[in-house]
């Protein structure tokens, strides 16, 4: 007997009612008591109102063994909601790991629909967005669930650098399933209900005996401030949503695009006097570069990536004159605003991620050089500050440096100097630039003269008087070139603006190779 349209179209909606349910009312609300949306929710909240498409609904698993044969469990969609939404209006591929379908574990037609999705994404030119919730591998299917896990890894790795990924972690993420949100440009993490952690506390109190909890061992803020993994912490849910559509904001929908330009009421040639007393007199005492950073920026914006993890240096994303741009600054707060291992790999990440999707670069310098200690030199100083120097010098965005007080030794040269090809270098008139401070040099170049003067202290003092009219101004530098200009403070955002203006057409090219060797 042949069935009607309408018979037809009413079998359609009650499967699509049948996706929509997921794993039934009682998981979703166990969810929701758990502080947590369900994944249909958190995708409707990231997109535009209204605008998500989805992508095979109707998958269901194809394991038949350990009671997965029980129609029951053949719920269509198996565990992860896919499609596409609008973002401002612009597409954005998402993928939701439903918890309320079998702990939202990955099986081998879930990771199938994943494996599509960025492989549309990588075509089409868009970002992709993965909701992270779940139980990890399905055990019912073995090896089968593994391999899928692997076939997802393959599509983050050849996706990195074509299209920005961002990644929520919404739940758990356990063992190799954070692999994937490793691989991508931004993790998000939300207090208080995420966790990520290649092996749990229980595994660890059996091999090493240490005590730990989940939260501190995985938790949001151990890895936004101790281990760096999180790039940005949110409060619910819906913070952490509502923060992927603000950090799209910034970035082009692929590597072939330019940021998208937000225009404001923020005047180009807005002059601020307050940057001229802004630095202190003393050279040591500390000032906070974020409050100076937001004072040029466009209406006062900085969106901070890394916050909470190596203080002493801060990255993030701004716009000057409605165009974004990748801020990377030292903090005099923090430090004294020094390069360790963990700011030089920071900002090492966050460069690379700026030069991979056209957006300029701007440089904040205040650094009075590399953290010493046996601790340090240990850890790898030496390779892990070299990624940052190779960070700068391969990125062929336009740079721009902004000296505003101490520019040190090697961390002189690594901070985007002249001499690793940025294309304006500006100095405020409180720029130091020198191998060292005046005190450090002093004690090296004159310690036998003042050891054998008459008043040792008062010798010392004029010595560093006479160290400090050499080098604690900026003009030897700009006399060679190394600086293009001396500039007054109230007059950088103008003059930053007119530089990334007369950039907009920059043209930067690496030596034929296939890719560098960074010292990883």
């Amino acid at each position: 007997m042949t069935r009607s349209i309408e018979d037809r179209l009413h079998a359609l909606g009650a499967l699509r009612a049948k996706a929509r349910a997921g794993g039934g009312a009682d998981r979703r609300e166990k969810q929701h008591k758990a502080g947590k949306l369900t994944a249909r929710e958190r995708v409707e909240l990231l997109g535009d109102p209204g605008s998500f498409d989805e992508i095979d609904p109707f998958v269901v698993h194809r394991a038949r063994d350990f009671g997965m044969d029980d129609e029951s469990n053949a719920i269509p969609g198996d565990g992860v909601v896919a499609g596409v939404v609008r973002v401002e209006g612009r597409p954005v591929f998402v993928f939701a790991q439903d918890f309320t379908v079998f702990g939202g574990s990955l099986s081998e037609t879930n990771a199938a629909k994943i494996c599509k999705l960025m492989d549309l994404a990588m075509k089409v030119g868009a970002p992709v967005v993965g909701l992270n919730d779940s139980g990890g591998a399905r055990i019912q299917e073995g090896v089968v669930s593994l391999g899928g896990y692997a076939d997802i890894f393959l599509r983050n790795t050849l996706a990195s650098g074509v299209v920005p990924q961002i990644s929520a972690i919404l739940g758990p993420c356990a063992g190799g399933a954070v692999y994937s949100p490793a691989i991508t440009d931004f993790i998000l993490m939300v207090r208080g209900t995420s966790s990520m952690f290649v092996t749990g506390p229980d595994v660890i109190k059996t091999v090493t005996h240490e005590d730990v909890t989940k939260e501190a061992l995985g938790g949001a803020d151990t890895h936004a401030a101790v281990s760096g993994v999180a790039h940005i912490v949110a409060d619910s849910d819906a913070d952490c949503l509502q923060k992927i559509r603000s950090l799209l904001s910034f970035l082009p929908s692929n590597n072939r695009e330019d940021p998208p330009r937000r225009e404001n009421g923020d005047p180009a040639d807005r002059e601020d006097p307050e940057l001229d007393r802004i630095v202190p007199a003393s050279p040591n005492q500390p000032y906070d570069m974020i409050a100076l950073v937001k004072r040029i920026t466009d209406d006062g914006e900085l969106f901070e990536i890394h916050a909470d993890f190596a203080k002493n240096l801060v990255v993030g994303f701004a716009r000057l004159g409605g165009k974004p741009v990748g801020i990377v600054a030292n903090q005099p707060d923090h430090l004294a605003g020094v390069l360790d291992i963990d700011a030089s790999v920071k900002g090492a990440r966050f460069v690379r991620f700026c030069d991979a999707f056209n957006i300029p670069l701007v440089t904040f310098e205040d650094v009075p050089g590399f953290l010493p200690g046996t601790k340090q030199e240990f850890g790898g100083i030496i390779k892990h500050g070299a990624k940052l120097l190779y960070a700068f010098a391969e990125a062929t965005v336009p740079k721009i440096t902004i000296i505003t007080r101490k520019a040190y030794g090697g961390a002189y040269c690594v901070m985007s100097s002249k001499h690793i090809r940025t294309d304006f270098n500006f100095a405020w008139p409180t720029a130091e630039i020198a191998v060292m401070g005046a005190e450090g040099a002093v004690n090296i170049l004159y310690h036998r003269e003042i050891a054998a003067a008459t008043d040792p202290a008062a010798a010392r003092q004029a010595k560093i008087a006479e160290y400090d009219e050499a080098f604690a101004n900026p003009y030897v530098a700009a006399r060679r070139g190394y600086v293009d200009d001396v500039i007054a403070p109230r007059t950088t955002r103008p003059r930053l603006i007119r530089a990334l203006d007369l950039l907009g057409n920059k043209r930067d090219v690496m030596p034929p190779k296939k890719h560098g060797n960074i010292p990883l």
